[in-house]
């Protein structure tokens, strides 16, 4: 058994049985393909490396064996390996230069991999990160044939724009894009907000009275949501960077998220699902101005109750989950429902105290009609709200 078999599934089985074809180009970016191919095998892929011979002058078609388990395809042979894969669930080229990306544009088919490219482009899903220079991505004839590509069905991960270089995308987000284009895709075209992170309201100047919401479920949500085809929103409170392929509006204070409501409506969006599990202060002090002096032996805060975002939330949605917060299990059901059937939402998930800033969570998701208990990473647990709620 080659070692490759050792770490194969070990993060999920989301790309289990999927056959990739991995494409490698020149492009100094290459030294990353090896790590690329270990992700996708950690959710489950099936890799099969073809290289160009100018590439192997970048990272030694040893590593990539290594790497995959499979000999890269570096020349075609009498077993027309083009033909042979062209069933295949993906031919990802990942660095792709500008020479590679004309000539697939024009069918040019003098290197194992355009070969490939050729031949796959009527049968399965081609995805393409560029890597170049800054000025050979911004030619004119370069982005007409990126064009051409796209209308060919071709998709593009777009660049990291950086010192004068469009820099291959991080391999977090290009494993997140196939698991999007190959995975299991049933959320295709729905419009999904997420809510998630904490409000802090401020005190004075320089102190805000917060919690301790690490805003994880939220981006566990977002991922899943986005790996499934949804069209995802996540509006975060939290400082932790969110996910660079995710569209995120942040927010601080209750009034903050209170403005994103007023903006959305005004933009007119509708959501077919809003999840809302942020932790979103109930009261919020009578701010002082300036800086409370330090050395007070008592210092006396004046609290007033927010205002219910649930109703704002609720014009702009279809269907609204919440979350409920317990300290412990007892009744935990129960009182969850209570609110459940006391709001305008359509589910509501609990959950514990002990759980916050942990990447595991016991959860309970409630309807009218019953609850489902689960157990497991967040991330397991955000595929499983989500086949909670469209069953």
């Amino acid at each position: 058994m080659h070692p490759v078999e050792e770490i194969r599934g070990e993060k999920s089985g989301k790309l289990d049985g999927k056959k990739i074809i991995l494409g490698i180009t020149s492009s100094i970016a290459a030294i990353e393909s090896v790590k690329l191919a270990r992700e996708l095998i950690r959710h489950g892929a099936l890799l099969i490396p073809v290289m160009t011979q100018a590439a192997t002058k970048i990272v030694h078609p040893h590593s990539l064996e290594f790497a995959t388990g499979k000999k890269p395809i570096t020349e075609l042979t009498g077993e027309v390996e083009h033909v042979f894969h062209g069933k295949d669930d993906l031919l990802l080229i990942a660095p792709c230069t500008a020479n590679t990306i004309s000539k697939i544009a024009l069918g040019i088919s003098d290197n194992p991999l355009t070969t490939f490219a050729t031949a796959a482009i009527e049968k399965m899903k081609v995805m393409i990160a560029p890597a170049m220079h800054l000025s050979m991505y911004e030619n004119e004839v370069i982005k007409k044939n990126i064009q051409k590509c796209k209308e060919m069905g071709i998709i593009f991960i777009d660049p990291l724009i950086e010192n004068k270089a469009a820099k291959m995308a991080k391999n977090e987000e290009i494993v997140e894009r196939v698991i999007r284009t190959i995975g299991r895709n049933d959320l295709d075209g729905r419009k999904i907000l997420i809510i998630g992170g904490a409000t802090k309201e401020k005190i004075d100047d320089v102190r805000v009275i917060t919690n301790l919401s690490s805003g994880k479920t939220s981006i566990s949500l977002a991922i899943t949501a986005f790996e499934r085809g949804a069209i995802v929103e996540l509006w975060y409170g939290n400082d932790l960077p969110p996910p660079s392929f995710i569209e995120v509006s942040r927010f601080k204070s209750i009034d903050d998220l209170i403005s994103l409501t007023k903006k959305a409506k005004i933009d007119k969006k509708n959501f077919d699902l809003i999840i809302n599990c942020a932790a979103i202060a109930d009261y919020k002090p009578k701010k002082y101005e300036g800086k409370i002096p330090s050395g007070k032996k008592k210092l006396l805060l004046e609290l007033f109750p927010t205002p219910i975002i649930i109703d704002r939330l609720r014009e702009l949605g279809s269907i609204l989950v919440g979350f409920k917060l317990e300290a412990k299990k007892e009744n935990i059901v129960k009182k969850a429902r209570e609110k459940l059937l006391s709001s305008k939402m359509d589910y509501i998930v609990a959950n514990l105290t002990d759980n916050i800033g942990k990447d595991e969570n016991e959860i309970w998701m409630i309807d009218k009609n019953g609850y489902l208990k689960k157990e497991g990473k967040k991330d397991e647990l955000a595929n499983e709200i989500f086949d909670f709620v469209y069953g």
